[in-house]
């Protein structure tokens, strides 16, 4: 079951947990994809939060939000970019999309396989995909103050083995939140400090989301390829050369 469109906003842009929530998650996308120039960059869910720093050199920027969870107007001061869309019939063409970001969509889906169907049929030759999903051993999962404390949280496995069942290829992964989801001050000052070591102790410390790059697997060509050689090639002249009774 999706979120509200209004339960979102209120948490990323008028909270300051949700501020610092979506710095983190924003923080290490740039470091997976630091740029995105010439190129087409779909978000669903809401994934707004992460998009604008595509805004200035991007080909273009579409924010897909599904229809249980609503649209609001996007980005704010600028021609909008977001659209109301089906779950799993998006207006986009087919293999146009070089990047795409999930966030807030897959867990709460109640069609997360025809969900990725839709994804891979729009991904590009060469494109990647982005899901970020609640982690279930996090402490984010388990708080109904977030919106990461709804839906099916994963581990890294399940969701790198659902990937694969549907034709993507994980590729790289990382983690993000790993300080408290508190809204009390101390929390809050020290989540820098909790971001910037959490991922080198993850089992000390787990991240409240996992983030798995993905891209389309292509199959190689099946059966077995014969190559037959013919004994005597036929010469395409011959015989143009020779007398009409010879």
């Amino acid at each position: 079951m999706h979120l509200d469109v209004q339960d979102l906003r209120n948490f990323y842009y008028r909270s300051t947990l949700g501020r610092a929530a979506q710095a983190s998650v924003r923080g290490r996308l740039l470091k997976l994809w630091p740029e995105a120039k010439g190129q087409t960059v779909v978000g669903f869910g809401f994934a707004v939060p992460l998009l604008r720093p595509y805004l200035a050199e991007a080909r273009r920027v579409i924010a897909l939000m599904p229809g249980p969870q609503g649209v609001m107007p996007w980005p704010a001061g600028m021609p909008n970019v977001s659209v109301l869309a089906e779950e799993t019939l998006w207006p986009i063409e087919t293999g146009h999309v070089d990047k795409l970001v999930m966030m807030h969509g897959l867990e709460t889906s109640e069609r997360p396989s025809r969900l990725l169907e839709e994804c891979f049929r729009v991904l590009g030759p060469g494109g990647k995909a982005l899901f970020i999903v609640p982690n279930r051993a996090g402490l984010w999962s388990r708080s109904d103050q977030t919106p990461f404390g709804y839906g099916r949280p994963y581990t890294l496995g399940q969701l790198e083995t659902q990937l694969k069942q549907h034709q993507f290829l994980p590729e790289r992964h990382a983690a993000a939140l790993f300080q408290p989801p508190s809204s009390r001050r101390f929390w809050l000052k020290s989540g820098p400090l909790f971001e910037k070591y959490g991922g080198r102790l993850p089992r000390v410390l787990p991240g409240g989301v996992f983030m798995v790059e993905a891209s389309k697997r292509v199959q190689p060509p099946a059966g077995t390829i014969i190559r037959e050689i013919a004994k005597q090639p036929i010469k395409a002249l011959k015989g143009l050369a020779e007398p009409a009774g010879a």
